[in-house]
């Protein structure tokens, strides 16, 4: 039973995550942005300093910004693509889905 709750909770907070469309984008964009700052420090490193540890700390940092920038962005993707189309699937199946939002 308890798994059965728990289940449906995941289900419902997936689909409100799949209906806030301009939050998702604002996350995919905030990504995007996250992303090409690391890869301009990347690419501030490698061509534009000389050989020396303020190069290698700039350039892992800029590493690090553009993998967490990579995976914010994967995150409002996936928000704005997978989820909608999981949501026109789960509601096409249960039209009896906002009735069950009122029940708990």
């Amino acid at each position: 039973m308890r798994r059965g709750n728990l289940k449906q909770r995941l289900r419902l907070r997936l689909i409100r995550r799949a209906d806030n469309v301009k939050q998702n984008l604002t996350i995919l964009l905030l990504g995007i942005g996250l992303f090409m700052i690391g890869f301009i420090a990347l690419a501030i490193a490698q061509f534009l300093l000389m050989q020396s540890l303020p190069r290698e700390i700039l350039a892992l940092v800029g590493l690090i910004v553009a993998i967490c920038g990579a995976i914010t962005a994967a995150f409002g993707y996936i928000s704005l693509s997978v989820l909608r189309i999981f949501r026109f699937l789960l509601t096409d199946s249960q039209p009896d889905l906002k009735s069950d939002q009122n029940h708990d």
